[in-house]
């Protein structure tokens, strides 16, 4: 895929710096959360995936014609971006920091109804294992950071997140508080599952933590989470679900975990 309209990685950057030392049109971005179709959309997109307007069409419950408005409204906005892959156009987040706001959003929002079976299970699942923008959250993702620190893999932190000790840590947000770092012993274990921790994007901190607003501990965020997070879709440890961002665990990942780095996978 080729990206029409993504500028690069220092060119966002200097942009979001600019941002933060100027006054910003909050209530301008506000208003096109605010819209229940396109806020439908945002958090469709919202585990980092592309996708074609005729899947966010239903995922909004809209029509074709409705869901082009709201796309070209999202995309002068600055909230998405579109790509080419040949004569198809896909629509995706501008980056992490969109994902990071909208779930910000849900914990002081009042919760939608739940009028169905099939949306109590899409709640479920959720919780249980979901992306949080491109890599791994809930309570699976909570699961594979705490044994990467059991594992010695990762020092730093037990993963724990104490609200009454917390100083700049938020729920559903990057932590700051802890600074997490690869051990030697935990760079040869990624090394050997296929995800050099030498080869990661430069453009962005190798390691971050989030943390969790389901679980209210860590996951692992950043680029080693997301090159994890790859790996594990490679490997067909995970599939995505039918419903945005959820995604879920295979037979074959969870002995995959379990025998790599000691996860323990619950029901």
């Amino acid at each position: 895929m080729s990206d029409e309209t993504t500028p690069p990685a220092g060119r966002r950057a200097d942009r979001t710096a600019d941002r933060l030392n100027r006054q910003t049109d909050i209530a301008r971005t506000a208003a096109l959360i605010a819209d229940p179709s396109r806020a439908r959309i945002l958090k469709a997109l919202c585990d980092g995936r592309a996708l074609p307007a005729g899947a966010l069409a239903t995922e909004a419950g809209v029509s074709a014609p409705t869901v082009s408005a709201h796309l070209a409204k999202l995309v002068e906005g600055g909230l998405i971006t579109a790509v080419r892959d040949g004569r198809h156009r896909y629509y995706r987040l501008m980056g992490p920091e969109i994902s990071t706001a909208l779930e910000a959003l849900a914990l002081i929002a009042p919760p939608l109804p739940v009028t169905s079976l099939r949306e109590s299970s899409v709640t479920n699942a959720l919780y249980r294992s979901r992306t949080c923008y491109d890599h791994l959250a809930g309570r699976l993702g909570v699961a594979l950071m705490r044994a990467l620190l059991d594992g010695e893999v990762l020092t730093g932190h037990d993963g724990v997140h104490r609200p009454e000790q917390a100083v700049r840590d938020r729920p559903s947000a990057y932590g700051h508080d802890t600074d997490y770092r690869l051990t030697d012993t935990g760079r040869g274990r990624l090394v050997a599952f296929g995800v050099d921790p030498d080869r990661l994007p430069k453009r962005r901190p190798a390691i971050r933590y989030c943390v969790d607003w389901s679980e209210h501990q860590h996951h692992l965020a950043g680029a080693l989470g997301a090159a994890i997070t790859a790996r594990l879709f490679d490997l067909g440890w995970l599939r995505y679900g039918v419903s945005p961002r959820v995604v879920h665990l295979t037979d074959t990942g969870a002995d995959g975990l379990r025998q790599t780095f000691g996860v323990a996978v619950d029901g």
